[in-house]
């Protein structure tokens, strides 16, 4: 049977006995844990009288009856709720039916939602009304509009919005994933909810009582898994992230109507600038992304070099703080779409979605980065997800926690890795296939990586073979003398680099180099095309970042060019007025 055919199972899931409804308990008892929270003045600020006039010019008024929901998990929010008058209580829920009150709104001046409200996408929890509501009530446009022209206001407003969906997230309640810690599958869709920032859970289909007695009322075959529940109780049966995205209700809609100013074809750094750039100084726009914002960068689980963070960030965080920013100054982006084809002799130019969806732009950017390099390797694909990963996060850490495991790779992305893993993981091996670190990686990362006790670098190593069961259990190699060995592990890391993620500009023709990579500027200004140094070979379509021929594959250079680009977009604009 084909996963589509069984994807989906209307059986209502049974509600828990001890799941008291929010209105019917009586009590306005709130989480201890969210009271004591250390930031919890900033999650639950309370607006002053002078702020509630300055919000209201933006806003409607709104009122709603005592036993109603202001917005429900899974479904869209209409916005921002600033409360007049009246009690509202926010109740996380999960599919399996468990409630559990996370704060009550009692005081005129509190406001309700979290940081998604920006983007129009689905409530993450129930709002309860308890007590008669008055409200100012501000969509998602009207939101960014008040952000932007009251700058002190909406400072503190996004702060809470960012933190209250920093808190659900953390609470977990939300879509129910249940399966085994190996399955690949489940890996995947973990990290897709963790990069998108949706409160999940993971319950061990083996061990844990509530998985044990769903699993025997589903009668689940051995290729159901993993098992996915849905905030409404929609099971789903071994789905893919696109089809958890419909289920979550994260699929967002463009009207088809409408033309933008630009679309931009990847959410990675450089294409989430020009989204900032583009949209705070007027600009239409419409970014889009197949899996999450951050691309590549996005899975770094540490980037030190980057201006401003002396510290440093993960690339998560940063992506995360890009994204909402792009909101905030009205950018429509659509996580997850993935675009299938490019038409450039159509005017203006059509981007064309998975779904066959069409989205018109005066301009188009891509940003569309690089996919993971696969070496060549005998066996690789079989361990993808079962003991092979491309990029290293908080969950391939607990998988290989105190083993030792396999890195291979040279880049800067690689000796982030290192460092990172290195701090929950028994010992890192890293092979590289030259002689040393120093011409391939930052300094500063190939003075950290060795002065760590638990990495041993392997210099000239050349993977030939992978090998095990249901999961990796060993690698071959051979060194630079032709001697082969092998070792054993569980857990394979490659960052080998990436190839240009450009398939989908068969369509529409313009000129890549004999690596695949888009050329821009001079190398492909073509008869009636001005030559900007970011345009491609057609005028209007211009390519930024990683995709990009002769890029520097660096974080900051990325973003430099998603800023770059809005000034040449400007100029053609206008001198197509």
């Amino acid at each position: 049977m084909s996963n589509d055919s069984k994807l989906q199972d209307d059986t209502p899931i049974p509600q828990p006995a001890h799941a008291a409804s929010p209105i019917e308990d009586g009590e306005f008892a709130d989480d201890p844990s969210v009271r004591n929270h250390p930031r919890y003045a900033q999650m639950f600020p309370v607006l002053t009288a002078a702020e509630i006039e300055r919000v209201r010019r933006f806003g409607s008024l709104s009122r709603h009856a005592r036993g109603s929901l202001l917005y429900r998990a899974g479904t869209l929010c209409p916005g921002m709720f600033v409360l007049l008058s009246g009690v509202v209580r926010i109740v996380g829920r999960d599919g399996l039916g468990h409630e559990r009150t996370i704060h009550t709104y009692t005081q005129r001046g509190n406001f309700t939602s979290d940081v998604t409200q920006l983007s129009n996408q689905p409530a993450v929890v129930d709002a309860h009304v308890v007590e008669d509501v008055e409200a100012v009530l501000l969509r998602p446009d009207e939101l960014s509009a008040m952000m932007i022209s009251e700058a002190d206001l909406g400072e503190k407003i996004m702060r809470a919005l960012i933190l209250r969906r920093v808190l659900v997230v953390e609470r977990g309640q939300g879509v129910i994933l249940v399966g085994s810690s190996g399955n690949a599958r489940l890996l995947a869709l973990q990290n897709f909810l963790r990069r998108n920032a949706f409160p999940n859970m993971t319950l061990d289909a083996e061990q844990d009582p509530e998985a044990v007695a769903l699993l025997e009322r589903l009668t689940p075959q051995p290729d159901d898994f993993p098992f996915v529940v849905c905030p409404d109780g929609t099971v789903l049966r071994n789905p893919d992230a696109g089809q958890l995205a419909s289920c979550l209700g994260l699929i967002p809609e463009f009207d088809p109507l409408h033309v933008y100013d630009v679309a931009i074809v990847g959410a990675g750094p450089a294409g989430l600038a020009t989204a900032v750039y583009a949209a705070s100084e007027g600009l239409s726009v419409a970014a889009l992304d197949c899996r999450a914002p951050g691309g590549q960068a996005g899975t770094s689980s540490r980037i030190e070099n980057y201006l401003g963070f002396p510290t440093g960030i993960t690339g998560h965080a940063l992506a995360g703080r890009a994204f909402v920013q792009a909101q905030k100054f009205g950018a429509h982006i659509g996580i997850p779409c993935e675009v299938r084809a490019l038409f450039c002799d159509l005017q203006p130019p059509i981007v064309e979605l998975a779904d066959a969806r069409r989205i018109t732009a005066r301009t188009v950017v891509i940003a569309s980065g690089a996919e993971y390099r696969r070496p060549d390797v005998a066996g690789l694909a079989c361990f993808e997800g079962a003991g092979v990963y491309y990029w290293a996060t908080p969950i391939e850490a607990r998988l290989c926690r105190k083993e030792p495991v396999l890195l291979v790779g040279g880049g800067n992305s690689a000796g982030q890795a290192v460092v990172f893993l290195a701090s929950h993981v028994e010992h890192v091996h890293l092979f590289i296939r030259g002689a040393s670190l120093d011409h391939s990686m930052s300094h500063y990362l190939t003075e950290r990586i060795a002065a760590l006790p638990n990495v041993t670098l392997h210099a000239r190593m050349e993977l030939t073979a992978l090998e095990g069961d249901a999961r990796l259990e060993r690698v071959h190699y051979r060194d630079a003398d032709g001697v082969e060995a092998s070792m054993t592990t569980h857990h394979l890391f490659v960052f080998i680099g990436a190839e240009p993620n450009t398939g989908w500009l068969k369509t529409c023709g313009v000129s890549l180099d004999d690596k695949g990579f888009v050329l821009t500027g001079g190398d492909a200004a073509g008869l009636g095309v001005p030559s900007l140094p970011l345009q491609t070979s057609v005028k209007g379509v211009f390519a930024i970042g990683d995709v990009r021929s002769g890029s520097t594959k660096r974080v900051a250079s990325a973003v430099g060019e998603g800023a770059a680009v809005v000034a040449q977009i400007h100029s053609l604009l206008a001198a197509g007025r």
